[in-house]
């Protein structure tokens, strides 16, 4: 239908309501008027068929008020008919309660004899009171003189009545524009979503312009559409919103008949005529060529569709705009639409709010709620549909009853929800279903280039179904190179499995299924996929010496627990045999000590053996040319590892808390496809091989590894390098050629004395809990440098020259630090926490920091007297005069003291407040998290917390009254003094002109 006009209270069915004398205007201006306002897509009210009387009848009273403008034409004989009168005072009611708009047309009438009942108007309206009550008679008489003291058009004022009739249009128009909807203004997310959207649709242009938004089902694409919709629909001749046009218009006919239809449904509903005949395929065009208009198609899939209701441009006038909502990114493609906006998965804050405002109707969550509410949002995986189905139905419950649902949502999918997402796979080809099921139970977050391994010897077109369920929004391919399918997706695939035949299913997850399977050898060809949560099992599984036999085609092998015990649930026989052509073995808490002997991971792409109680894996050489990833994390027996030779394709090795781990085999020097090595927690590994240079190698973890007092000669590829908790005592000369090293951490090492060569690249440097004694200057040649860490790092005397583009510094229980050299980082965010020792100058060095974007806390008593302002407490006045004469920038100090020693963060927040009068101006919040020491240590007296602060950032409100008060807070500390400074002129210049830094 047209576009109807709303306001924040109401959906209007109509946009005008004509109040007039039939025999005066029917047939000749109204006439002329209704065809003008039809031409412009301005729909008016008809009261064809409504039978008159002396009553105003019910219909004519609800189109009244679901009318947005009432326009009154007063005609010499309007006041004649009681009917005209009594729908007079309806419509003044309306404006009265609802806020509708009034327009009057004086047609032949002086708008003095109308509010004075006057001439022949008079008489008419006198005749009409004639036998009427002296009440009805003085609410008429009220009715026509509000009436007649609306200014209005005058038809003696124009020459002729085509120009006051186009006149009378545009103004309805304006007014009509005027009054935007503010139906969305609540909705989560609006304002960033309707602003690139309005940065595609370019609305400047007189260009036709068709814009696309995609994503997966229930992300808010129909959402947005609404929204766009009802906010521009006024900017346009004509408009249309055609709702789920996937599923309302799929029928039994053949192409051009479908096309036929289609076309019929969209024209009624475009020049809101009901049951239209369409004769032929071109008459979209015909009709709409010379018509400005808003065209929404919602939930698009079938090309076909797109092309009878949009096929080209030119089927509609200059301006247009035809927005549609699809899953199918290929569908797009294939339409030639470039002008595509994606729609995002909403925030972690977003998300909660959207779940909060339709469980507890506000922003945030009721007391007692908030952890519960993160878990609903965590189950929901921030997909707006999920969290405003689970509000609504969580909506009014206590807490048990939340938790009831949240465990409920944990196992099984809401049935709304289900409804909704269930539609895309559906709609697959068998092929690409069984793909996506194949993703949902095995390979989601999982690496695209080993699912394509994984998958290469199935009956899958991978690389084709990939492409068909990244197209149609099921999965997505992440920036790291994950296959990526929503979590309630992947419930949606589950339960596609369950509800399958048994004797048809592919797939195995059913626990007391598997179960039946492995104890009696029932397997059949048929599986090539089991998934087997051992978490659902009571008692124990004994394992057959055949279970696997008759599992011949068995790829997939995934034993798993949701619940974490100490429960062993599977038992395996020692003449157990794995299937032959296992791709993915995952087998958590694996209870033998050796894999069987007749295993041969020939095809095996990925081996996840964590928490297992294996001694080794095998003896000998394996054939592993397919091994991509091992992990063995937490198998604490585990005391040595097999040949790894043959394993030249293997990228990821895990050995995380392997704690019986003592030395690495010499055959890590043929993993030359390397990238991860992580070996962290190894507390026994005392034996690397010396030469590591593996080229591919980029990332390797050795925190914890206890004994490990020096470390192999490592690839110049090396990016991350992790050795927390070691013993070794000093950086080889060597570190200076890993040119490719950004994260460095070598923190917790007593033994490390000194620090004298860091690769030029290193963005984070973690020396925290060291016993470091002496930095060498090599520091200010570290261009790339922003995050520096030496926290509780007793031995640190003095800090030497720091890079200039440094970001934080965190120096906190530095107990023996007296010196620091020039500061030139007026970014940066300086923590000193407890470092009491720090000397005089060094204390002037910090205070005298521009911190233009950074901050520094220090201990202190007092704030420094070079400050222009100073107070007792948390608050001071200054008058803007004293301290703005020529620059808006201000240097602000507080001094704390804690309220419990124990305290691990200091809060404080900031805000501005215009004199006397106390409107709020600004706030912002400062917070700094003290490092878990070995022995935890809280603030132990107090500090200074100085930073910056331009009150005239363009977003704020500067003073009232030629005052400012300067406020602090703190939930975990008292403030004792604060003072402020005005700062330099170039400060402010120079926030004002690098403000796109933030």
């Amino acid at each position: 239908m047209a576009a109807a006009a709303s306001s924040s209270s109401s959906t209007w069915r109509y946009r005008i309501f004509p109040s007039f004398h039939g025999q005066d205007v029917r047939k000749t201006f109204l006439s002329h008027l209704r065809k003008e306002f039809d031409r412009n897509g301005i729909t008016m009210f008809d009261d064809h068929g409504i039978e008159r009387s002396q009553t105003i009848a019910p219909a004519l009273t609800r189109a009244i008020r679901e009318s947005r403008i009432s326009i009154v034409v007063l005609s010499n004989n309007y006041a004649s008919s009681s009917w005209c009168l009594n729908e007079l005072l309806e419509i003044l009611k309306s404006k009265e309660s609802m806020q509708q708009i009034v327009m009057t047309i004086f047609y032949g009438t002086d708008p003095s004899d109308v509010g004075k009942q006057t001439g022949d108007f008079g008489r008419a309206f006198n005749e009409t009171c004639e036998g009427k009550s002296k009440e009805e008679k003085q609410r008429w008489s009220k009715a026509l003189t509000d009436v007649g003291n609306i200014a209005g058009e005058h038809f003696l004022n124009w020459d002729n009545e085509a120009d006051m009739i186009e006149n009378i249009v545009g103004d309805v128009s304006n007014k009509l524009y005027a009054t935007p909807s503010r139906d969305f203004d609540d909705m989560v997310g609006f304002k960033l979503h309707i602003s690139k959207m309005t940065d595609l649709l370019c609305l400047q242009s007189e260009e036709v312009k068709i814009v696309g938004i995609c994503g997966p089902a229930g992300i808010g694409k129909t959402t947005i559409a609404r929204a766009l919709y009802s906010l521009l629909s006024s900017k346009f001749h004509l408009c249309c919103f055609m709702e789920n046009v996937r599923e309302s218009y799929n029928s039994g006919l053949d192409e051009y008949g479908l096309k036929l239809r289609l076309q019929e449904q969209f024209l009624s509903k475009v020049l809101n005529r009901n049951h239209m005949k369409v004769h032929h395929l071109g008459e979209i065009q015909e009709r709409l060529c010379d018509q400005k208009v808003l065209i929404v198609l919602d939930d698009v899939n079938n090309l076909e569709h797109l092309d009878a209701l949009a096929n080209d441009t030119t089927w509609f006038g200059p301006g247009s705009r035809i927005i549609l909502t699809t899953e199918n990114k290929e569908l797009l493609q294939q339409h030639g639409i470039n002008n595509i906006y994606n729609v995002d998965f909403p925030s972690n804050e977003e998300a909660l709010e959207i779940l909060c405002k339709h469980a507890f109707r506000q922003s945030s969550p009721h007391d007692g709620f908030k952890k519960l509410a993160e878990r609903v949002k965590k189950l929901c995986d921030n997909l707006p549909l999920g969290l405003r189905v689970m509000g609504l139905s969580l909506r009014g419950k206590k807490e048990d009853e939340w938790e009831a649902v949240v465990h409920r949502l944990e196992t099984s999918l809401d049935r709304d929800i289900e409804k909704v997402l269930r539609v895309g796979y559906e709609n697959l080809h068998e092929k690409d279903q069984a793909l996506f099921l194949c993703i949902a139970v095995f390979f989601n977050y999982k690496d695209y280039d080993h699912m394509k391994v994984m998958l290469a010897h199935s009956n899958f077109d991978v690389k084709h179904g990939l492409k068909t369920l990244i197209n149609k929004s099921l999965v997505y391919k992440s920036f790291f190179g994950k296959i990526v399918m929503h979590k309630l997706l992947q419930q949606v695939g589950r339960q596609a499995v369950l509800r399958q035949e048994p004797w048809r299913r592919h797939i195995l997850i059913d626990a007391n299924e598997i179960c039946d399977i492995l104890e009696n050898d029932t397997g059949t060809r048929k599986v090539m996929g089991i998934s087997f949560d051992i978490s659902e099992i009571i008692g124990g599984v004994f394992i057959s010496e055949g279970a696997f036999k008759r599992l011949r085609n068995l790829q997939f092998l995934k034993v798993y627990k949701t619940k974490l015990d100490g429960n062993d649930r599977l038992h395996t026989p020692e003449g157990m045999e794995f299937p032959p052509r296992l791709r993915l073995l995952h087998w958590e808490a694996y209870p033998g000590k050796c894999l069987p002997p007749t295993f041969i991971p020939e095809y095996i792409v990925e081996l996840h053996m964590q928490d297992s109680q294996l001694k080794r894996l095998w003896k000998g050489t394996q054939p592993l040319t397919n091994l991509k990833k091992m992990v063995l994390t937490r198998s604490y027996h585990l005391k040595e590892l097999p040949d790894l030779s043959n394993a030249t394709n293997l990228e990821q090795l895990d050995l995380s808390h392997c704690t019986s781990l003592v030395e690495v085999p010499s055959s890590f020097s043929n993993l030359r496809k390397l990238t991860n090595l992580m070996m962290s927690y190894c507390t026994k590994l005392e034996v690397v091989p010396p030469n590591m240079n593996l080229p591919s190698l980029e990332w390797i973890n050795m925190d914890g590894c206890s004994r490990l007092s020096s470390f192999p000669y490592l690839s110049t590829n090396i990016k991350t390098l992790l050795l927390s908790k070691t013993v070794v005592e000093e950086l080889s000369p060597l570190t200076m050629f890993w040119s490719h090293l950004e994260y460095f951490k070598i923190s917790n090492n007593l033994k490390l004395k000194t620090l004298t060569h860091v690769p030029k690249r290193v963005t984070s440097l973690d020396l925290s809990y060291s016993g470091i004694e002496t930095i060498s200057d090599c520091l200010k040649d570290l261009n790339r440098l922003y995050h520096l860490h030496l926290v509780g790092c007793k031995k640190l005397v003095s800090l030497p020259e720091l890079p200039g583009k440094l970001i934080s510094l965190n120096a906190d229980n530095c107990e023996s630090l007296k010196l620091i050299s020039p500061l030139a980082t007026p970014n940066t965010r300086l923590s000193f926490t407890n470092c009491f020792k720090l000397d005089q100058k060094a204390q002037r060095l910090i205070t005298q920091q521009p911190y233009i974007r950074g901050y520094a806390c220090f201990p202190g008593r007092k704030v420094p007297a070079e400050f222009d302002h100073i107070a007792i407490g948390n608050s001071f006045t200054v008058f803007t005069e004293d301290i703005f004469p020529d620059s808006s920038s201000v240097k602000i100090c507080a001094v704390i003291s804690p309220l419990d020693q124990q305290t691990r963060h200091i809060s404080l927040s900031f805000r501005l407040k215009g004199g006397d009068h106390g409107s709020h101006i600004t706030g912002v919040y400062f917070g700094v998290d003290l490092p878990s020491a070995p022995a935890p240590l809280g603030i132990q007296m107090e500090h200074l917390f100085i930073f910056h602060c331009d009150v005239a950032d363009e977003d704020r409100i500067y003073t009232v009254d030629n005052k400012i008060v300067f406020e602090f807070s703190s939930s975990s500390h008292e403030i004792i003094e604060c003072g402020v400074k005005k700062q330099q002129p170039w400060i402010s210049e120079y926030i004002r002109g690098s403000r796109s830094w933030w």
